[in-house]
């Protein structure tokens, strides 16, 4: 009996968004299936069915690829983008499969970003039930105080929610900034920003450098890496 599965998981297996994203293309009436447009989440598909996504055919890719990237500031972490700025996949137009961005990281920040065209791996590294920690180096335009600091460790509220329990590390001080070591279970929207926000300070500068295992280590500005074997296992097992 063929294998069916949902179609946001299709699109997903065939490297064209992860879970969320597809989700967000189906709604908006960009993918069809036999000719049918479709919006509903629930419909299954399988090998016999054909499937376009903004009238390009989509199947699953059988080779799997997993890319630490890192990324400079002044690119959007999305597939493509309405203003036309420059995306992290600008940089892989030559590439032999179809890549997408796993999570999100600031216009304005740089560092390690994961591409893939493997749906499994992007919802291990993003969902919340996984608790992946993602680790920033922050510097701020003020000296925090030890109150403020440990606030930030025990939870401040952004957009309404308490954050989750952070690790902060003070790297250095100076006259009126200070460089943080910030390490988080969670990715909400722009949330060390805001978390710096909500105890009175303001980032300047802000770097992603370590994502579970994976480490940003010496890889240059603007170049990637494949993740080794037993990096993508970190993840997926």
């Amino acid at each position: 009996m063929e294998e069916l599965m949902r179609l946001q998981k299709y699109l997903a297996h065939c490297g064209v968004a992860g879970r969320r994203k597809a989700e967000e293309l189906i709604a908006s009436g960009a993918v069809q299936v036999n000719g049918q447009t479709v919006r509903e989440m629930g419909i299954k598909v399988g090998a016999q069915d054909i499937v376009h996504v903004r009238g390009e055919r989509v199947k699953p890719e059988s080779v799997k690829y997993y890319i630490m990237y890192n990324k400079p500031r002044g690119e959007v972490s999305t597939a493509s983008d309405p203003e036309g700025r420059t995306t992290v996949l600008d940089r892989f137009k030559d590439f032999s499969v179809r890549l997408y961005p796993v999570g999100r990281l600031d216009f304005d920040s740089e560092g390690l970003i994961f591409l893939t065209n493997d749906g499994e791996f992007a919802k291990r590294v993003t969902h919340p039930r996984y608790g992946v920690k993602k680790t920033y180096i922050a510097k701020i335009n003020s000296v925090l105080s030890k109150e403020n600091i440990n606030r930030l460790r025990q939870g401040v509220f952004v957009m309404g929610e308490k954050t989750r329990p952070a690790m902060v590390r003070v790297i250095s001080t100076g006259a009126n900034t200070q460089s943080l070591l910030i390490t988080i279970g969670e990715g909400k929207n722009r949330q060390i920003r805001r978390m710096i926000e909500a105890v009175g300070s303001r980032v300047l500068t802000l770097k992603r450098i370590q994502c579970g295992v994976v480490r940003l280590g010496k890889t240059p500005l603007g170049k990637w890496r494949h993740l080794t074997e037993s990096e993508v296992k970190y993840f997926l097992d």
